[in-house]
């Protein structure tokens, strides 16, 4: 049971957003149209800003980000509960979702890369990455602070837009982490490392490190049954609270969907910007903002003095790429949650969760930063970028995932039991 799991569940919403499916809803919660209104003013407003104030690219990378919010919630897409099931539990249903939505991505990421299809010719990188001691550490820490906080950096901003507001804290330590990240990221880096693992290098081109990434993928989804024989039980699906074209907007969508609406976003964020799609480097960005408004010499940091790093500073956070993707889930959430009569706020939070949710946001803050990101820059858009390094941060946060287990009942959260269906 997740942080979100303790604090209860109202209309209908899923407690734990982390998870992709859950128990059935049998009542239909009215659309918030209040919340909606205010919502959309918010969402057109700031779009307006952007496009007006800062340009075309960063106002379709704000859109690009609520469509973002709006598939993660609707389909509950979990990275945290994916990796708690399958080890406590042995359930692989939403690994195997991961393993879809990572086929999808790839397939389209490939011939993005190898031709260089981008939005007015901007040169298209993938996350491709170095292998040393700070992507293992930084993933290992990472999944352990997954299970204390009760989402990873993608559900952390889908569930503040969903107007759960006990994942702020969440959110809060996930900032103060960031922060210390980059402040101690020259040691990390200063470590011996392995040379980025690039399959399309090593498979002799784009095409043969997509057939690689493909048979990976294929043994991932294998290993899934091999380890459930005879302990899967099928997933327990929520009752949409809408039908037909209505279920688009008001009701809960298969992990199937939200894994493919996920590739395809990530794909268009590659096309549009030049990148994949990435979360918390914003995070550090907040964090070092908020430190030089206080007086704080940030800049100073060898993390701000690298000139890639130093310029997204001075560009702001209604320019650079993941802070107006970050703002635009959250936006995202929010407007998906009020249709669905799901958006709720003033969450009441026990103080045994309120620390481990802190500190489960600190370690995941940190462990992105050091690892080169989280389940979004590094495991996700790595993996469908053909890095290796994207395979090693999965192994790494899986195995910080038993770390996190262990550590739930001390902050009064409880583990799937192996007689629980798949939820």
């Amino acid at each position: 049971m997740s942080l979100l799991d303790r604090l209860g569940t109202s209309r209908g919403l899923s407690p734990d957003l982390s998870i992709g499916q859950a128990p059935p809803t049998k009542t239909e919660s009215p659309a918030q149209v209040r919340v909606i209104i205010l919502g959309a003013l918010a969402t057109v407003a700031l779009g307006a800003f952007v496009l007006l104030q800062k340009g075309t690219l960063p106002a379709i990378l704000f859109t690009l980000g609520v469509a973002l919010g709006f598939v993660l919630f609707h389909s509950r897409f979990g990275f945290t509960s994916a990796w708690r099931q399958l080890v406590s539990v042995r359930q692989g249903t939403s690994l195997r979702a991961h393993m879809l939505m990572l086929a999808i991505a790839v397939t389209l990421f490939a011939p993005i890369l190898a031709n260089q299809w981008t939005y007015q010719g901007v040169p298209a990188t993938g996350a491709v990455a170095p292998i040393g001691f700070g992507l293992f550490v930084g993933a290992f820490i990472f999944g352990v602070g997954m299970q204390l906080g009760g989402a990873c950096a993608s559900g952390t901003l889908f569930a503040v837009g969903s107007g759960q507001s006990a994942i702020l804290i969440t959110l809060g330590g996930f900032i103060v982490g960031s922060v210390l990240g980059a402040l101690s990221l020259a040691w990390w880096n200063g470590l011996p490392a392995q040379e980025p693992v690039d399959l399309s290098v090593t498979f002799g081109g784009y095409a043969g490190g997509w057939a690689a990434t493909l048979v990976i993928i294929g043994l991932v989804v294998a290993a899934t049954y091999l380890v459930g024989r005879g302990r899967e039980k099928p997933p327990v699906d929520r009752a949409p609270v809408a039908t037909g074209l209505a279920r688009a907007l008001r009701g809960s969508w298969p992990l199937w969907v939200g894994a493919i609406g996920l590739a395809l976003l990530n794909a268009l964020t590659l096309y549009f910007s030049g990148s994949p799609w990435g979360i918390t480097f914003a995070f550090a960005l907040w964090g070092s903002k908020i430190l030089d408004a206080v007086g704080v010499d940030v800049l100073s940091w060898p993390f701000w003095q690298d000139p890639a790093n130093l310029a997204k500073y001075q560009a702001g956070i209604f320019v650079e790429k993941t802070s107006i993707m970050d703002l635009g889930i959250v936006l995202g959430a929010l407007l998906a949650s009020a249709a669905a009569g799901a958006w709720l706020w003033h969450r009441r939070i026990p103080l045994r969760l309120a620390v481990g949710a802190v500190l489960g946001g600190i370690l995941m803050g940190y462990g992105a930063r050091i690892a080169g990101g989280c389940n979004i820059g590094a495991y996700f858009s790595g993996i469908a970028s053909m890095s290796l390094h994207g395979w090693l941060w999965g192994l790494a946060a899986i195995a910080g995932t038993f770390g996190g287990l262990a550590l739930r009942p001390l902050f009064g959260l409880t583990n799937p039991k192996p007689t629980d269906s798949a939820c």
